[in-house]
């Protein structure tokens, strides 16, 4: 066994996990400067192109949290588990299955934006200018899904093997680069061609397959975590089975959120382009809790994942609880601070008085309930390692139903304000951190492991 592998088995949960967590949780905070970064460029060009991107973020949104969170959550607990019962040759094998996962998942959402794109981004009502804004993003990103989904699963790969150290480094040097990537292709800097909002999903390709590149070359290497050999080239169903057992349940719990985040939309886009547009800027907010979460959560991934594999369950309840509570200090304290100045992110971002309103709503009557999101979403990946997601992708699609089905109830039936629709949004955060956490402590987990 491994000095790293009977540390994650028997060390202190609190400090490894901090030690674990600290490279995940400095690459997505490097990372949310990405986003803050590339909406304050969007934000330069006009509020035609922010309500663009609110319409289209979603859907980025929605690839980028299943391939790095429930797809690659899956990855990453299927390898942890391997690992923890002492089965390297299962986990270099599942490497291999994912790689091919990756390109059909990839596959996949180019064929749905093709067939279905367009007709989506029309459901919202949007004005033509702005769909046809969106559109052209949209065209660039899907083209190019491909290397994001193998960097997102060689990545977890290494995370399942508790090295959060080397995925954590190519986030931070690829973010680097993106930021002024983004500038440059959307201005038209340094030569380059101008090519307005679509220059921002043209970075994200040309930096996701550099990464990708160099992470296929660093897991063909003898010493990588968990090599890429072409022994381990056998492609067998009960392989793909163990990581779509848990992947695709998990895959409700991002798609439930997407799903939420785009109706509203639809429901916010009642009250004009401004509130529309504030709405977008604040919705981001919460897409940015997830990776501030996620550096949290992907290694209780895998400190779960192997102490189940190693079958010390108690342990592994532990680990939970530890990660949860404080993933739910962290995001309380931003949805706090928020609510009382919220001024300290939307002035990042717009001038516009009434786009200006309608986020400083959001965030005073929806930050207090950002500490539910925080301890739901991180129990949902650890619930991941545990190789049970049930309870918390249920706690997902209740929260879809408390937020939207009240928020649509209320805009078709008793015309209220603005503010209604984001009461519901709360309630609906509530009941999925709540949810999700009582399922934990009545047993979720010692019932898949007995």
């Amino acid at each position: 066994m491994s000095p790293l592998m009977r540390e994650m088995l028997e060390a202190p949960p609190l400090p490894l996990l901090l030690r674990l967590a600290g490279p995940n949780a400095t690459a997505f905070l490097v990372q949310a400067g990405v986003s803050m970064a590339e909406i304050w460029f969007v934000a330069r060009l006009g509020i035609e192109p922010l309500a663009a991107i609110a319409l289209m973020f979603p859907l980025l949104m929605l690839q980028q949290m299943l391939a790095n969170g429930a797809m690659g959550g899956a990855v990453a607990s299927a390898i942890a588990r391997a690992l923890g019962r002492g089965d390297r040759a299962a986990a270099e094998s599942l490497v291999w299955h994912a790689l091919v996962i990756a390109a059909g998942a990839s596959l996949l959402f180019l064929l749905l934006w093709l067939l279905g794109g367009h007709w989506l981004l029309s459901l919202t009502g949007a004005p033509a200018r702005v769909i046809s804004e969106a559109a052209g993003y949209g065209e660039v990103l899907f083209l190019g899904a491909l290397p994001l989904w193998i960097m997102a699963f060689l990545n977890a790969a290494l995370r399942g093997a508790g090295n959060m150290r080397l995925p954590a480094l190519f986030m931070i040097g690829s973010s680097l680069v993106q930021v002024p990537l983004t500038g440059a292709l959307m201005f038209g800097w340094l030569g380059l061609p101008a090519l307005g909002l679509p220059g921002a999903a043209v970075s994200v390709i040309v930096v996701s397959t550099a990464s990708t590149v160099l992470l296929l070359v660093r897991s063909l290497r003898p010493d990588a975590p968990v090599r890429l050999v072409s022994a381990a080239l056998t492609l067998r169903w009960a392989r793909f089975a163990d990581i779509f057992r848990v992947g695709l349940l998990a895959a409700l719990s991002p798609v439930f959120v997407v799903l939420t985040i785009s109706a509203l939309n639809l429901l916010v886009g009642r009250f004009g382009v401004d509130a529309l547009a504030g709405y977008g800027i604040v919705a981001r907010l919460e897409f940015l809790l997830v990776p501030m979460v996620f550096g949290i959560g992907t290694a209780m991934t895998s400190l779960v994942g192997v102490n189940m594999g190693a079958g010390n369950l108690a342990r592994a309840e532990r680990i939970g609880w530890t990660g949860g509570l404080t993933a739910a200090g962290l995001t309380g304290t931003v949805g706090l601070l928020l609510a009382v100045a919220p001024g300290l992110w939307l002035d990042l971002f717009t001038d516009d008085p009434a786009s200006w309103r309608a986020g400083a709503l959001y965030l005073q009557i929806v930050g207090p309930a950002f500490v539910f999101q925080g301890l739901g979403l991180s129990l949902y990946f650890a619930s991941q390692g545990a190789g049970t997601v049930a309870w918390p992708v249920a706690a997902t699609v209740l929260r879809f139903v408390i937020a939207v089905g009240g928020a649509a109830a209320g805009v078709l039936w008793l015309d209220p304000s603005i503010g209604f629709v984001f009461a519901c949004v709360a309630a609906g955060m509530v009941v999925y951190g709540a949810l999700t956490a009582t399922s934990v402590a009545r047993g979720a987990w010692r019932k898949k492991g007995a």
